[in-house]
């Protein structure tokens, strides 16, 4: 086949490497060793925002401390990798390094884990970036993940629902958790609310850290009049004192 050829050429070209470590491996992705290393979100977690939970309580709608005291505004959240040293260079090179061969793998593990909420989603939304960082970055690593999904699930997308309408800074950059919410407080809005009016919008990020920007993002989302919005991430942060009942 022609397209066989082609990948063939390229590989010896470009011989695939570990989007981790670098290594050679036999097709792109991960290579054993880093593989591994990964720890897949994949087990017991809380029923909204998707903490993982040391044990399973038996039930899918059981909530962590934080979400019985606070319900979010989104409906549930999940992610299908631990954000850490293991996995962030596979992050950060679909972020930074023009690696978007790696979206259509991604998408399916995404997928994977946001299953539920893609059958219960009419139409999907990325994370905005803000204008100028776009400009400088080129591309929207969440929007293309976004894409991937509408495309394998025959759902919608739309790239331009959410406006990031101010430059804030980088949510690494915030020292603290109460940082984020105030760096990302009244930041995004809905261009246009017939976009979202009366639509389970899917909310695609690529990292979610301590979720501010997703809860600002779905606060924006609701006030446009979406009916609901479930929010699915590449990675998490995920600090052991979260992972309590």
């Amino acid at each position: 086949m022609p397209g066989d050829w082609k990948s063939a050429a390229l590989d010896l070209l470009f011989p695939p490497l570990c989007v981790a470590c670098r290594a050679p491996v036999g097709g792109g992705g991960f290579c054993g060793d880093c593989w591994g290393r990964i720890t897949f979100l994949d087990g017991p977690a809380c029923g909204c925002c998707g903490i993982p939970f040391p044990v399973d309580l038996g039930a899918a709608d059981s909530l962590c401390a934080a979400c019985h005291a606070r319900r979010p505004a989104f409906d549930t959240a999940r992610a299908i990798l631990a954000y850490d040293e293991h996995s962030r260079g596979a992050v950060l090179t679909l972020k930074h390094a023009d690696r978007l061969d790696l979206v259509p793998g991604f998408a399916r593990w995404l997928a994977r884990v946001g299953r539920p909420a893609l059958a219960d989603s009419d139409l999907i939304v990325p994370v905005p970036l803000h204008r100028w960082r776009l400009w400088a970055r080129r591309y929207n690593q969440s929007a293309e993940l976004a894409r991937r999904l509408g495309r394998d699930w025959n759902l919608p997308d739309d790239p331009f629902a959410l406006v990031r309408t101010r430059a804030t800074r980088s949510q690494g950059d915030m020292p603290s958790a109460k940082a984020r919410r105030r760096n990302v407080q009244s930041a995004f809005k809905v261009s246009e609310p017939d976009r979202v009016k009366g639509q389970r919008v899917l909310l695609v990020d690529d990292v979610l850290t301590t979720g501010a920007t997703a809860e600002s993002c779905a606060r924006a989302l609701r006030r446009a009049g979406a009916s609901r919005v479930h929010v699915l991430a590449l990675a998490r942060v995920v600090r052991a004192a979260e992972m309590t009942i």
